[in-house]
């Protein structure tokens, strides 16, 4: 336009539609993700990616409440062992469909997350963390002794037909991996939501000052109740998917101090109080963890363990916001 006269080029030369790189970025991941299994024929390059999207998921649920509310958890195998325990029980026990059982491992996980915030929130600091380890120590003491549970001992699952309905898939991990890449992407679209609305703004405001969020007139015991909630239902969710998954569950492989450590270091790595930061984690930890398990296990025991150790301490060392602060910096840097 010159002038104040509109140019007849601008209004016939259609205009360019560019695609963010970002978004073309994210579509191709997608259909990489779901070609996947039809490429990666073999069992471990596909089992390898549902521990990835389990941890994922995990990490991503522990971020709700450590990572955007600020609330660091060293319990979350509590509500992770309950969950797995939950389904199982009431298929075994039932017959429910472990469907069924994994809503309901979400809700019993919520219930006892409440029954733990209650008098957890009056805390803070270290105390609050100490306190949530005593809360997942208590609860695996309680499954060791519960004899009705299957006690130290365990649980191992029937074997059903292999139909989507029973939850069971003998032949290939495929299924598998797409459930598990299905409930990674709904947790992924939960976070997405609760970041850019006021429950995320309430959470950060706790997060960053408590006393100033509570005098502009938030409450905060109701808040980080509800960030505990959410995470809880998701873990629990997750412990359902891991027990239908290996069909064996016990008090040191669901409900292991270990465990709340793997959950929480994983949105740490990657970096807390980001979307993206617990998948970026995942894919680095997960598979680090399991290769030199695989490769060096036999040989050289619990070898992996000091593999992510090492990783995790370089990270935080030069890199403490996290791998996806790192992301961020090389794509400001191209941009």
């Amino acid at each position: 336009m010159k002038g104040g006269k509109v140019n007849q080029t601008e209004l016939s030369s259609p205009k360019r539609i560019t695609l963010a790189p970002g978004v073309a970025i994210l579509a191709l991941a997608i259909l990489a993700l779901l070609a996947f299994p039809w490429v990666f024929r073999k069992p471990f390059p596909q089992h390898l990616m549902v521990l990835v999207f389990l941890f994922g998921l995990l990490g991503q649920a522990w971020n709700i409440l450590g990572g955007y509310a600020g609330q660091a958890s060293l319990g979350h195998a509590a509500y992770f062992g309950v969950g797995a325990y939950t389904s199982t029980l009431l298929m075994m026990k039932l017959g429910l469909s472990p469907w069924i059982g994994m809503i309901a491992a979400g809700l019993v996980a919520v219930v006892l997350s409440q029954i733990n915030g209650y008098p957890c929130f009056r805390l803070k600091g270290h105390y609050f963390v100490i306190a949530t380890i005593v809360l997942a120590e208590i609860v695996q003491t309680v499954f060791i002794n519960w004899k009705w549970a299957g006690g130290a001992v365990g649980l191992t699952l029937p074997l059903l037909p292999e139909t989507l309905v029973n939850f069971q898939f003998h032949s290939s991990k495929a299924p598998y991996y797409y459930i598990s890449l299905a409930l990674l992407a709904i947790i992924m679209v939960v976070t997405y939501l609760i970041e850019r609305s006021w429950l995320g703004y309430y959470f950060r405001a706790i997060k960053e000052d408590a006393d100033a969020a509570r005098s502009l007139g938030v409450d905060i015991a109701r808040y980080k109740m509800i960030a505990m909630a959410i995470s809880a239902f998701f873990t629990g969710i997750a412990g359902t998917f891991y027990a239908q998954l290996v069909l064996y569950i016990d008090p040191e492989s669901v409900l292991p101090f270990s465990m709340s450590v793997l959950i929480t270091l994983i949105p740490v790595l990657g970096g807390v109080g980001t979307l993206w930061g617990p998948v970026l984690g995942a894919f680095v930890l997960i598979p680090v963890s399991e290769f030199t398990r695989v490769y060096l296990g036999s040989g050289a025991r619990a070898v992996h363990l000091l593999v992510y150790g090492a990783l995790i301490m370089l990270v935080a060392v030069f890199q403490p916001r996290g791998l996806w602060a790192l992301v961020e910096r090389i794509r400001g840097r191209r941009t």
